[in-house]
């Protein structure tokens, strides 16, 4: 029986099950008033009582017989709040780690339920630049989560494979293309013709409508329109799969617009039926509310849209998951495109509709500006992680020149702090990306996450191991944050997922290496008596393991030596 469990045995509210209360509980930001708290808000209707009364019922009834591993239960402003008996929660918390290991704070409360997470989504002959980065990492880092607390998770890549960019791509290759620079150049080749064909089409304006005509023989099924097109895509997707390989990332879906480009037609029968496609100026649109402007999903020249896409999407990924919520990770800009789209099938009365959510999140930019396909600004992500894994590579030269494997932990350090720099703030944040910043050793960075991770290994093999059996663990009374920052993973990991935020496992790390550095300095560990040693070091070991497994959440890898 855990932490959590534990408590929940002891409060008795008619009509809630424990399990329920031991969801609910969980450890409070200021430790000075509780070691883990419940709010009692949930109850005041089904009890006709406020919270305060509530709370104040319960701790008069649970205080007359306290268990000897709590200190005291008490009211406080409509929150049940409980402390533990130090040695008691240390010794409990380090037990729990070491017989769970790399699966504490996992869980099975999500079990039987589907989530189907839309991320990453890059656009075939186009470059996987650093502006795919926060969608594909933040769609990583949750698919992971949602898997530790027990959902089966759908990872989706809707890729950007359809539109006039493919017919204009097939006039550029045509006109300029050479194969020997496509097999040479994949993707940068492509996007070399792609800027050539805006750059030419200025001048020449029938360009444009050489590249529609050539999309319009992809659409028709044109024998070579289509090959071109499986061609681009196949050596777009060569090099996305290498950049999504470094950053741990998988699919279960490449699903992407041509897709569904047989299944829109549907979608469109059903908004004539119920009346809501209506017909403006030679296009159709569903009028959504007078919040919003009207969601179009047929041109006036019959092209479909993204918005048509998506709602097809939308029915497919119901029919084939049954979803029990659908994540779509894109940027901010989009807000109002999914806000029509979820209101076009809420207007369709789809009961689902409001099990779908955007989870946006801001820009990223390099310190020198913005970026333009068409114009040929783009920073590709892999070169970005190459120099990341470069500078890396120097600092470790410089810091500890005969590190064993350094090509491989110059690699892990490098991606890693890519990722955790993507990741550290809240996700509607717009980010400056800074090479210096990210790959600092100190700070709220992920070297200094993984330099912490290296120096509890470092200790823990150094010592020889230890033994549970004979810690002191009263040893351990002025290391309660740190036990309540180990305990309470459990609850960050559930908050990560509720709030579709991995920024809470970064700073949670973050703060947990904090908090351990500081106790480094302060206690001896290695040449402590035994029992306080073996003590120090199970304290030791479960600041490794959760910085681990917050570390492998977010898809960055834990060196054990720096």
């Amino acid at each position: 029986m855990d932490r959590n469990e534990r408590i929940a045995s002891l409060i008795k509210i008619e009509g809630v099950s424990e399990e329920e209360i031991a969801s609910l509980l969980s450890a409070p930001k200021d430790l000075a008033f509780a070691d883990v708290a419940l709010p009692c808000f949930r109850f005041a209707k089904a009890l006709r009582k406020s919270p305060v009364q509530i709370a104040e019922e319960l701790a008069a009834k649970i205080s007359q017989d306290l268990p000897p591993y709590l200190l005291s239960c008490a009211a406080l402003n409509g929150y049940l709040n409980f402390k533990f008996s130090r040695e008691n929660m240390a010794k409990d918390t380090l037990l729990k780690v070491l017989r769970e290991k790399e699966n504490y704070g996992k869980s099975d409360l999500g079990k039987g339920k589907t989530i189907c997470i839309d991320f990453s989504s890059v656009n075939i002959a186009k470059p996987f630049h650093i502006g795919h980065l926060s969608s594909t990492v933040i769609g990583g880092a949750l698919s992971r989560i949602f898997s530790a607390l027990g959902y089966t998770v759908v990872r989706i890549n809707h890729l950007g494979d359809w539109g006039t960019q493919f017919g204009k791509m097939i006039v550029a290759y045509k006109k300029w293309g050479e194969d020997a620079d496509i097999e040479k150049g994949g993707v940068k080749a492509l996007h070399k013709l792609y800027v050539r064909f805006h750059q030419e089409a200025e001048q020449d304006e029938s360009l444009n409508d050489l590249g529609r005509h050539y999309f319009k023989l992809i659409e028709d099924g044109d024998k070579e329109a289509l090959a071109l097109f499986e061609r681009f895509k196949a050596v777009s997707l060569a090099e996305a799969k290498r950049v999504y390989d470094r950053l741990g990332i998988d699919f279960d879906s490449y699903a992407g617009e041509s897709f569904y480009n047989d299944k829109m037609q549907p979608v469109l029968d059903k908004l004539e039926e119920k009346g809501l496609l209506v017909e403006s100026d030679g296009a159709k649109i569903v009028d959504v509310g007078d919040d919003m402007p009207p969601c179009l999903l047929v041109r006036s020249d019959g092209a479909t849209l993204y918005a048509t896409r998506d709602l097809a999407a939308a029915y497919y990924r119901k029919k084939t998951y049954d979803f029990y919520k659908c994540l779509y990770v894109v940027a901010y800009q989009q807000n109002l495109h999914f806000k029509q789209v979820f209101k076009v099938l809420e207007l369709l009365g789809e009961p689902w509709a409001k099990d779908l959510e955007h989870v946006n999140f801001g820009m990223v930019s390099l310190v020198d500006g913005t970026m333009s396909s068409r114009q040929g600004k783009v920073v590709y992500l892999e070169d970005v992680l190459n120099s990341a894994v470069e500078k890396a590579k120097s600092i470790i030269e410089e810091k500890n020149p005969n590190l064993e494997k350094k090509d491989e932990i110059a690699e892990e350090v490098g991606v890693g702090a890519v990722i955790f720099g993507a990741l550290i703030n809240n996700r509607i944040k717009d980010i400056t990306f800074s090479y210096d910043k990210v790959l600092n050793f100190d700070g709220e960075t992920c070297p200094y996450v993984q330099y912490t991770h290296a120096r509890c290994a470092s200790l823990i093999e150094k010592a020889g191991g230890f033994d549970i059996e004979k810690a002191d663990f009263s040893a351990l009374e002025n290391a309660h944050e740190i036990i309540s920052a180990i305990s309470s993973f459990e609850d960050m990991l559930r908050s990560a997922a509720e709030k579709r935020e991995p920024s809470v496992i970064t700073r949670h790390a973050v703060d947990l290496a904090e908090l351990f550095n500081k106790y480094y300095i302060d206690n001896r560990i290695l040449n402590a008596e035994e029992s306080v040693k073996n003590a120090r070091l199970a304290l030791t070991f479960a600041v490794k393991q959760v910085l681990a497994n917050s570390l492998t959440l977010l898809g960055i890898a834990a060196p054990n030596k720096m």
